[in-house]
């Protein structure tokens, strides 16, 4: 198709049409290079009211992203406006999987405060469905990553609303962990709070013991508290679970002695510390204290288990054995 073309006279009133085939979107793509203005002004015209379908189109998204790199701040609010005039249009692009990349390209060249407020009321209703989508929630993170804290305002409160169901779901554990990393003062507070005040719940999830994890390294004072009255008097069970027995395991490296000894006392004084030990995710957690504490605390892990040498050939208890040698 795109031999057929000398010259941009050949198309227009077609431009729209030509956009959507991989050969013309390269050849109107070429003109943004090397076209005059009045060239580009011309493609401009044709497609802005064919914005939204070229956004979703599997070749019109990459003349968008193209567009939206190198136009004049007057076109680029116009583009804004006429995508933000139905929000729910500007939700369909977030959750398509080309338009996910062409509303990310504009998120990035967003300049002043008229347009991104535009962008924000648009999707800000609809933050649940974007962070919970595989391409919507990349359009969160992008705008974590290009928006002022106070832009980002909207995305904090609602993730800390929705913290249960974002840190459980898939893409949006990734999402919460981004805000987190993001967000400041009070933001970052409320946040750090949501998550610890579920931190049982959270950590025995497949996604859900990510974002405490991803807590705990923050190494904040006042989360980690939270977190130790969260999981006093439950880390047996914890220890017991796939999910959980990580984020166990990642206590006792971010915890201060006395976390680590309250871990430690628990799994001991445990009627079952034989069952720990034999159980398939426990073991590991055993192996991590092993490795972690020191002095009398160790001392007291290793005397339990050295008591229960019968246990020695169980294949669970092998890697927590070989710690005790050494």
């Amino acid at each position: 198709m795109m031999q057929k073309f000398e010259s941009l006279a050949d198309i227009q009133g077609s431009i729209p049409l030509v956009a959507k085939d991989q050969h013309g979107c390269r050849y109107l793509q070429r003109i943004f290079d090397e076209g005059t203005e009045e060239e580009k002004e011309m493609i401009f015209n044709e497609i802005l009211y064919h914005v939204p379908e070229l956004m979703v189109n599997p070749f019109g998204n990459y003349l968008m992203q193209k567009i939206l790199g190198v136009c004049t701040e007057k076109q680029r609010l116009e583009v804004v406006f006429f995508l933000t005039k139905n929000p729910t249009d500007l939700v369909k692009i977030a959750l398509n999987m080309h338009g996910t990349r062409a509303l990310q390209k504009l998120i990035e060249v967003l300049k002043n405060e008229e347009e991104t407020s535009l962008v924000i009321s648009a999707i800000k209703s609809s933050f649940l469905n974007l962070v919970t989508d595989p391409n919507g929630n990349h359009v969160v993170q992008r705008c974590l990553r290009h928006f002022s804290d106070e832009q980002s305002k909207f995305i904090f409160e609602a993730a800390a609303s929705h913290c249960v169901d974002i840190a459980t779901h898939r893409h949006g554990c990734c999402v919460l962990q981004q805000c987190i990393a993001h967000s400041t003062g009070k933001h970052q507070e409320k946040l750090l709070t949501e998550v610890c005040r579920n931190g049982f719940t959270l950590a025995q999830d497949a996604y859900g013991n990510y974002a405490v994890q991803y807590i705990l390294d923050t190494k904040n004072r006042s989360a980690m508290e939270t977190l130790k009255s969260e999981f006093k008097g439950n880390y047996a069970q914890l220890s017991t679970q796939k999910f959980s027995s990580n984020v166990v395991e990642k206590c006792l490296r971010a915890f201060d002695e006395t976390g680590k000894k309250t871990i430690v006392s628990e799994l001991l004084s445990a009627s079952c510390f034989d069952h720990l030990m034999q159980d398939p995710y426990a073991n590991y957690v055993i192996q991590s204290a092993l490795l972690v504490c020191k002095g009398q605390l160790r001392t007291s892990l290793v005397d339990a288990i050295r008591s229960r040498s019968v246990l020695r050939s169980n294949p669970y208890c092998k890697g927590i054995f070989n710690l005790v040698k050494k």
